[in-house]
């Protein structure tokens, strides 16, 4: 023997299953909600530019390192030269004397070019300061996207979740009084096929899309209105109403 039900309850299907595709449709959305705000390649762009933000720290400490040292020998020349020419100056010998201003000739152009490579470094941490300066910008920039992304994520999630709570709410009520028999056979259906439940609207079973054959809506119009019938193509339960065509 079939399942038999009152027309109007079986029309509580149709809401029932109104139901189960908005909880449906809110648990896809939120599982995808992460890659629809883009949260996992503003994560990956966040990591990435942290990493080349790391490497131009150790680029402009090891220049600053280079320049402290270029620096430090600098400062050792002059204080070479200062030393000779403080004994150039006092002595009284024709041959020292020589020897100090060639030693002092040769200072002197180890100075220069000691400078000059002081400078070359100095340029160099210049540009490594600029590209560091323009990393932070980038990574500010990228962190502030990735903050309001995971703000938009809380916000969005929790709306999804306070709708399917809701929604939970209201197949709770609608299932309260639906009989047993009805609402198992529904539950079977819908595991199996996706659907329990397809409105029959001018001849079309909304779950399938398709219209029924006149062979079927003959079988349909001869069964009793409390029978409760199943949709031909989805195998969901045809709920038959007034806009059903029969």
């Amino acid at each position: 023997m079939g399942v038999t039900a009152p027309p109007e309850l079986q029309a509580r299907l149709l809401d029932l299953a109104a139901c189960d595709l908005a909880i449906q449709r809110a648990a896809a959305s939120l599982r995808s909600l992460p890659e629809t705000l883009h949260i996992p390649t503003l994560e990956a762009a966040v990591e990435e530019i942290k990493s080349r933000r790391h490497d131009a720290m150790i680029e402009k400490e090891n220049i600053q390192a280079e320049l402290t040292r270029a620096e430090s020998d600098v400062t050792l020349v002059e204080a070479r030269i200062h030393k000779d020419d403080e004994r150039l100056t006092h002595t009284s010998s024709a041959k020292d004397a020589q020897g100090l201003e060639h030693e002092l000739e040769s200072l002197r152009k180890r100075r220069s070019d000691l400078e000059d490579i002081e400078l070359a470094i100095m340029e160099r941490l210049e540009q490594a300061d600029s590209v560091l300066t323009g990393l932070i910008a980038e990574l500010a920039t990228a962190d502030e996207a990735l903050t309001d992304a995971r703000a938009q994520y809380t916000a969005q999630s929790a709306a999804l979740e306070t709708e399917t709570a809701t929604q939970r709410a209201t197949r709770e009520s609608i299932v309260a009084v639906l009989p047993d028999d009805l609402y198992a056979l529904y539950e079977r259906q819908r595991e199996r096929y996706g659907v329990g439940a397809s409105h029959l609207r001018g001849g079309v079973s909304s779950a399938s899309g398709v219209a029924l054959t006149e062979s079927d809506l003959q079988d349909i119009r001869r069964s009793a209105p409390e029978e409760v019938v199943m949709c031909p193509d989805s195998n969901a339960i045809l709920v038959r109403t007034a806009e059903s065509g029969l």
